[in-house]
């Protein structure tokens, strides 16, 4: 069954010289001290895990305002956003358990007991599983996504920290920070399959689809180890700054940069080869680091120095520095407002970063609202109208970029080129996506489709 999708949402228009600016600062009750930040694409949210409040802020997409706090457990550490049942899970560290937040009317529907600290997750899209990192405990807490109960507990290393899912094999990567290695799963019988030594100080993990392959930035050692996710091996061991503490991937151009936290830069690698392609000066204290399919920008918060640094994904120049507030944390992409929401600690903030018109001016966000419609439902073939696309990476032109079509999942990051006509989604996990157009006029525009079963 074809559906077509007309590509007639406006998120934003974009100059050859758009700028990134500070939209906005939502302010939190004193001490919440946020510590992170996730999407929820069905309804347009951001959460907040306010790690002294002991709740959560839950923020409207569109229009910055708060919609309402949850209470969770001691001590919210981490979220993870579960797709196929529009749930957010929050760790609580010091309480030892997680808190399901229903996505549609933000009630606490569950509380899930975890080990002891738990801090990260990963969601596993093939069997609707959350796994939780306890970082005292030295295990992994396994969380049925429909039932929201605990199917197991795994050993893992000593000081499980960050977690991440292999869509291609169904396994889940976990960097054990005080064993210096790594721990598969199995994402079907959830058992250790391979414990893979690493660095010293595993600390940040990131999937890259590309090549099938997991980067692992070590933090005693300066180094990032480099995992082919098929023969769940160590294929390279790429020198890094100091104190690596974060790693993301860009699809756009394949590569992963990693965050020093000691030396204050970025390396950025090649993944094709696993070298090192640049090292970016950035600001003070660098640790999250987020990546927008949409626009190509990485993003950097600097724990250290109170902003964040914006890199080019094509040329990996900075673009610029952004003050936000104190102690930034942690980052999330709204795809459908281009939006980056910053977690500042200390401040007790949210600061709200999006992209700007050259000229400074853009469309109505009411008319832009009243444009967005329903998504559309996907079944297997997502078709696109002639014109609307060329299937091919946008490149600069004498008139701006030319035509470009990606399917982007809801952390913006990109899942699969698009052309005009069929194009199969079928292998796709079900869930909510965003296809993004950058056209030769220079006009972006993203829909919001659901890719169903």
């Amino acid at each position: 069954m074809r559906h077509i999708l007309p590509i007639a949402v406006l998120l934003a228009l974009f100059s050859v010289a758009a700028a990134q600016w500070l939209d906005t600062t939502i302010v939190l009750p004193d001490s919440s001290y946020p510590n992170a930040v996730c999407y929820n694409p069905a309804d347009n949210k951001v959460y907040s895990a306010n790690l002294q409040g002991d709740n959560v802020t839950v923020i409207d997409g569109a229009t910055n305002q708060i919609i309402t706090t949850v209470a969770a457990g001691d001590g919210p550490y981490a979220l993870a956003y579960n797709p196929t049942n529009n749930k957010v899970y929050c760790a609580n560290t010091t309480s030892n358990n997680v808190t399901v937040i229903d996505g549609a009317t933000d009630a606490v529907v569950a509380t899930v007991p975890a080990g002891n600290g738990p801090v990260f997750f990963c969601y596993n899209v093939a069997g609707n599983k959350v796994y939780a990192t306890n970082e005292h405990s030295g295990n992994i807490t396994v969380i049925d996504g429909a039932t929201d109960s605990v199917i197991t507990t795994i050993t893992a290393g000593g000081r499980p920290y960050y977690i991440c899912y292999s869509p291609i094999n169904n396994k889940v990567y976990c960097a054990n920070y005080d064993s210096d290695n790594v721990s598969v799963l199995d994402g079907v019988t959830d058992s250790v399959v391979a414990t893979i030594p690493v660095g010293d100080g595993p600390w940040a993990t990131c999937y890259n689809p590309t090549d099938n392959k997991v980067y692992v930035g070590n933090d005693r050692s300066d180094n990032v180890t480099v995992i082919d996710c098929t023969a769940d091996t160590a294929v390279a061991t790429v020198p890094a700054g100091n104190a690596p503490q974060g790693v993301c991937h860009n699809p756009t151009n394949n590569k992963v940069y990693c965050t020093n936290y000691s030396s204050r830069d970025v390396t950025v690698i090649d993944c094709t080869a696993d070298t090192v392609v640049a090292t970016v000066p950035v600001c003070g204290g660098p640790w999250p680091v987020l990546h927008s399919s949409i626009n190509n920008k990485v993003y950097v918060a600097c724990y250290g120095s109170d902003s964040v640094t914006v890199i080019d994904g094509a040329t990996d120049a900075v673009l610029t520095n952004i003050a936000v507030g104190d102690d930034p944390s942690d980052l999330c992409n709204n795809p459908q407002q281009n939006r980056v929401y910053v977690a500042d600690y200390r401040s007790s903030t949210i600061s709200v970063l999006r992209d700007s018109l050259l000229t400074g001016t853009e469309e109505n966000p009411d008319l832009r609202a009243s444009r967005r419609g329903r998504p559309a439902i996907i079944r297997g073939v997502l078709f696109l109208q002639n014109g609307d696309c060329t299937g091919e990476r946008s490149t600069r032109t004498s008139v701006g970029l030319s035509p470009f079509c990606a399917l982007l999942d809801i952390s913006g990051r990109q899942v699969l080129n698009l052309k005009p006509g069929p194009n199969d989604v079928s292998r796709l996990a079900p869930g909510v996506y965003f296809v993004h157009s950058t056209i030769a006029n220079r006009q972006s525009t993203v829909s919001k489709v659901i890719v169903s079963r």
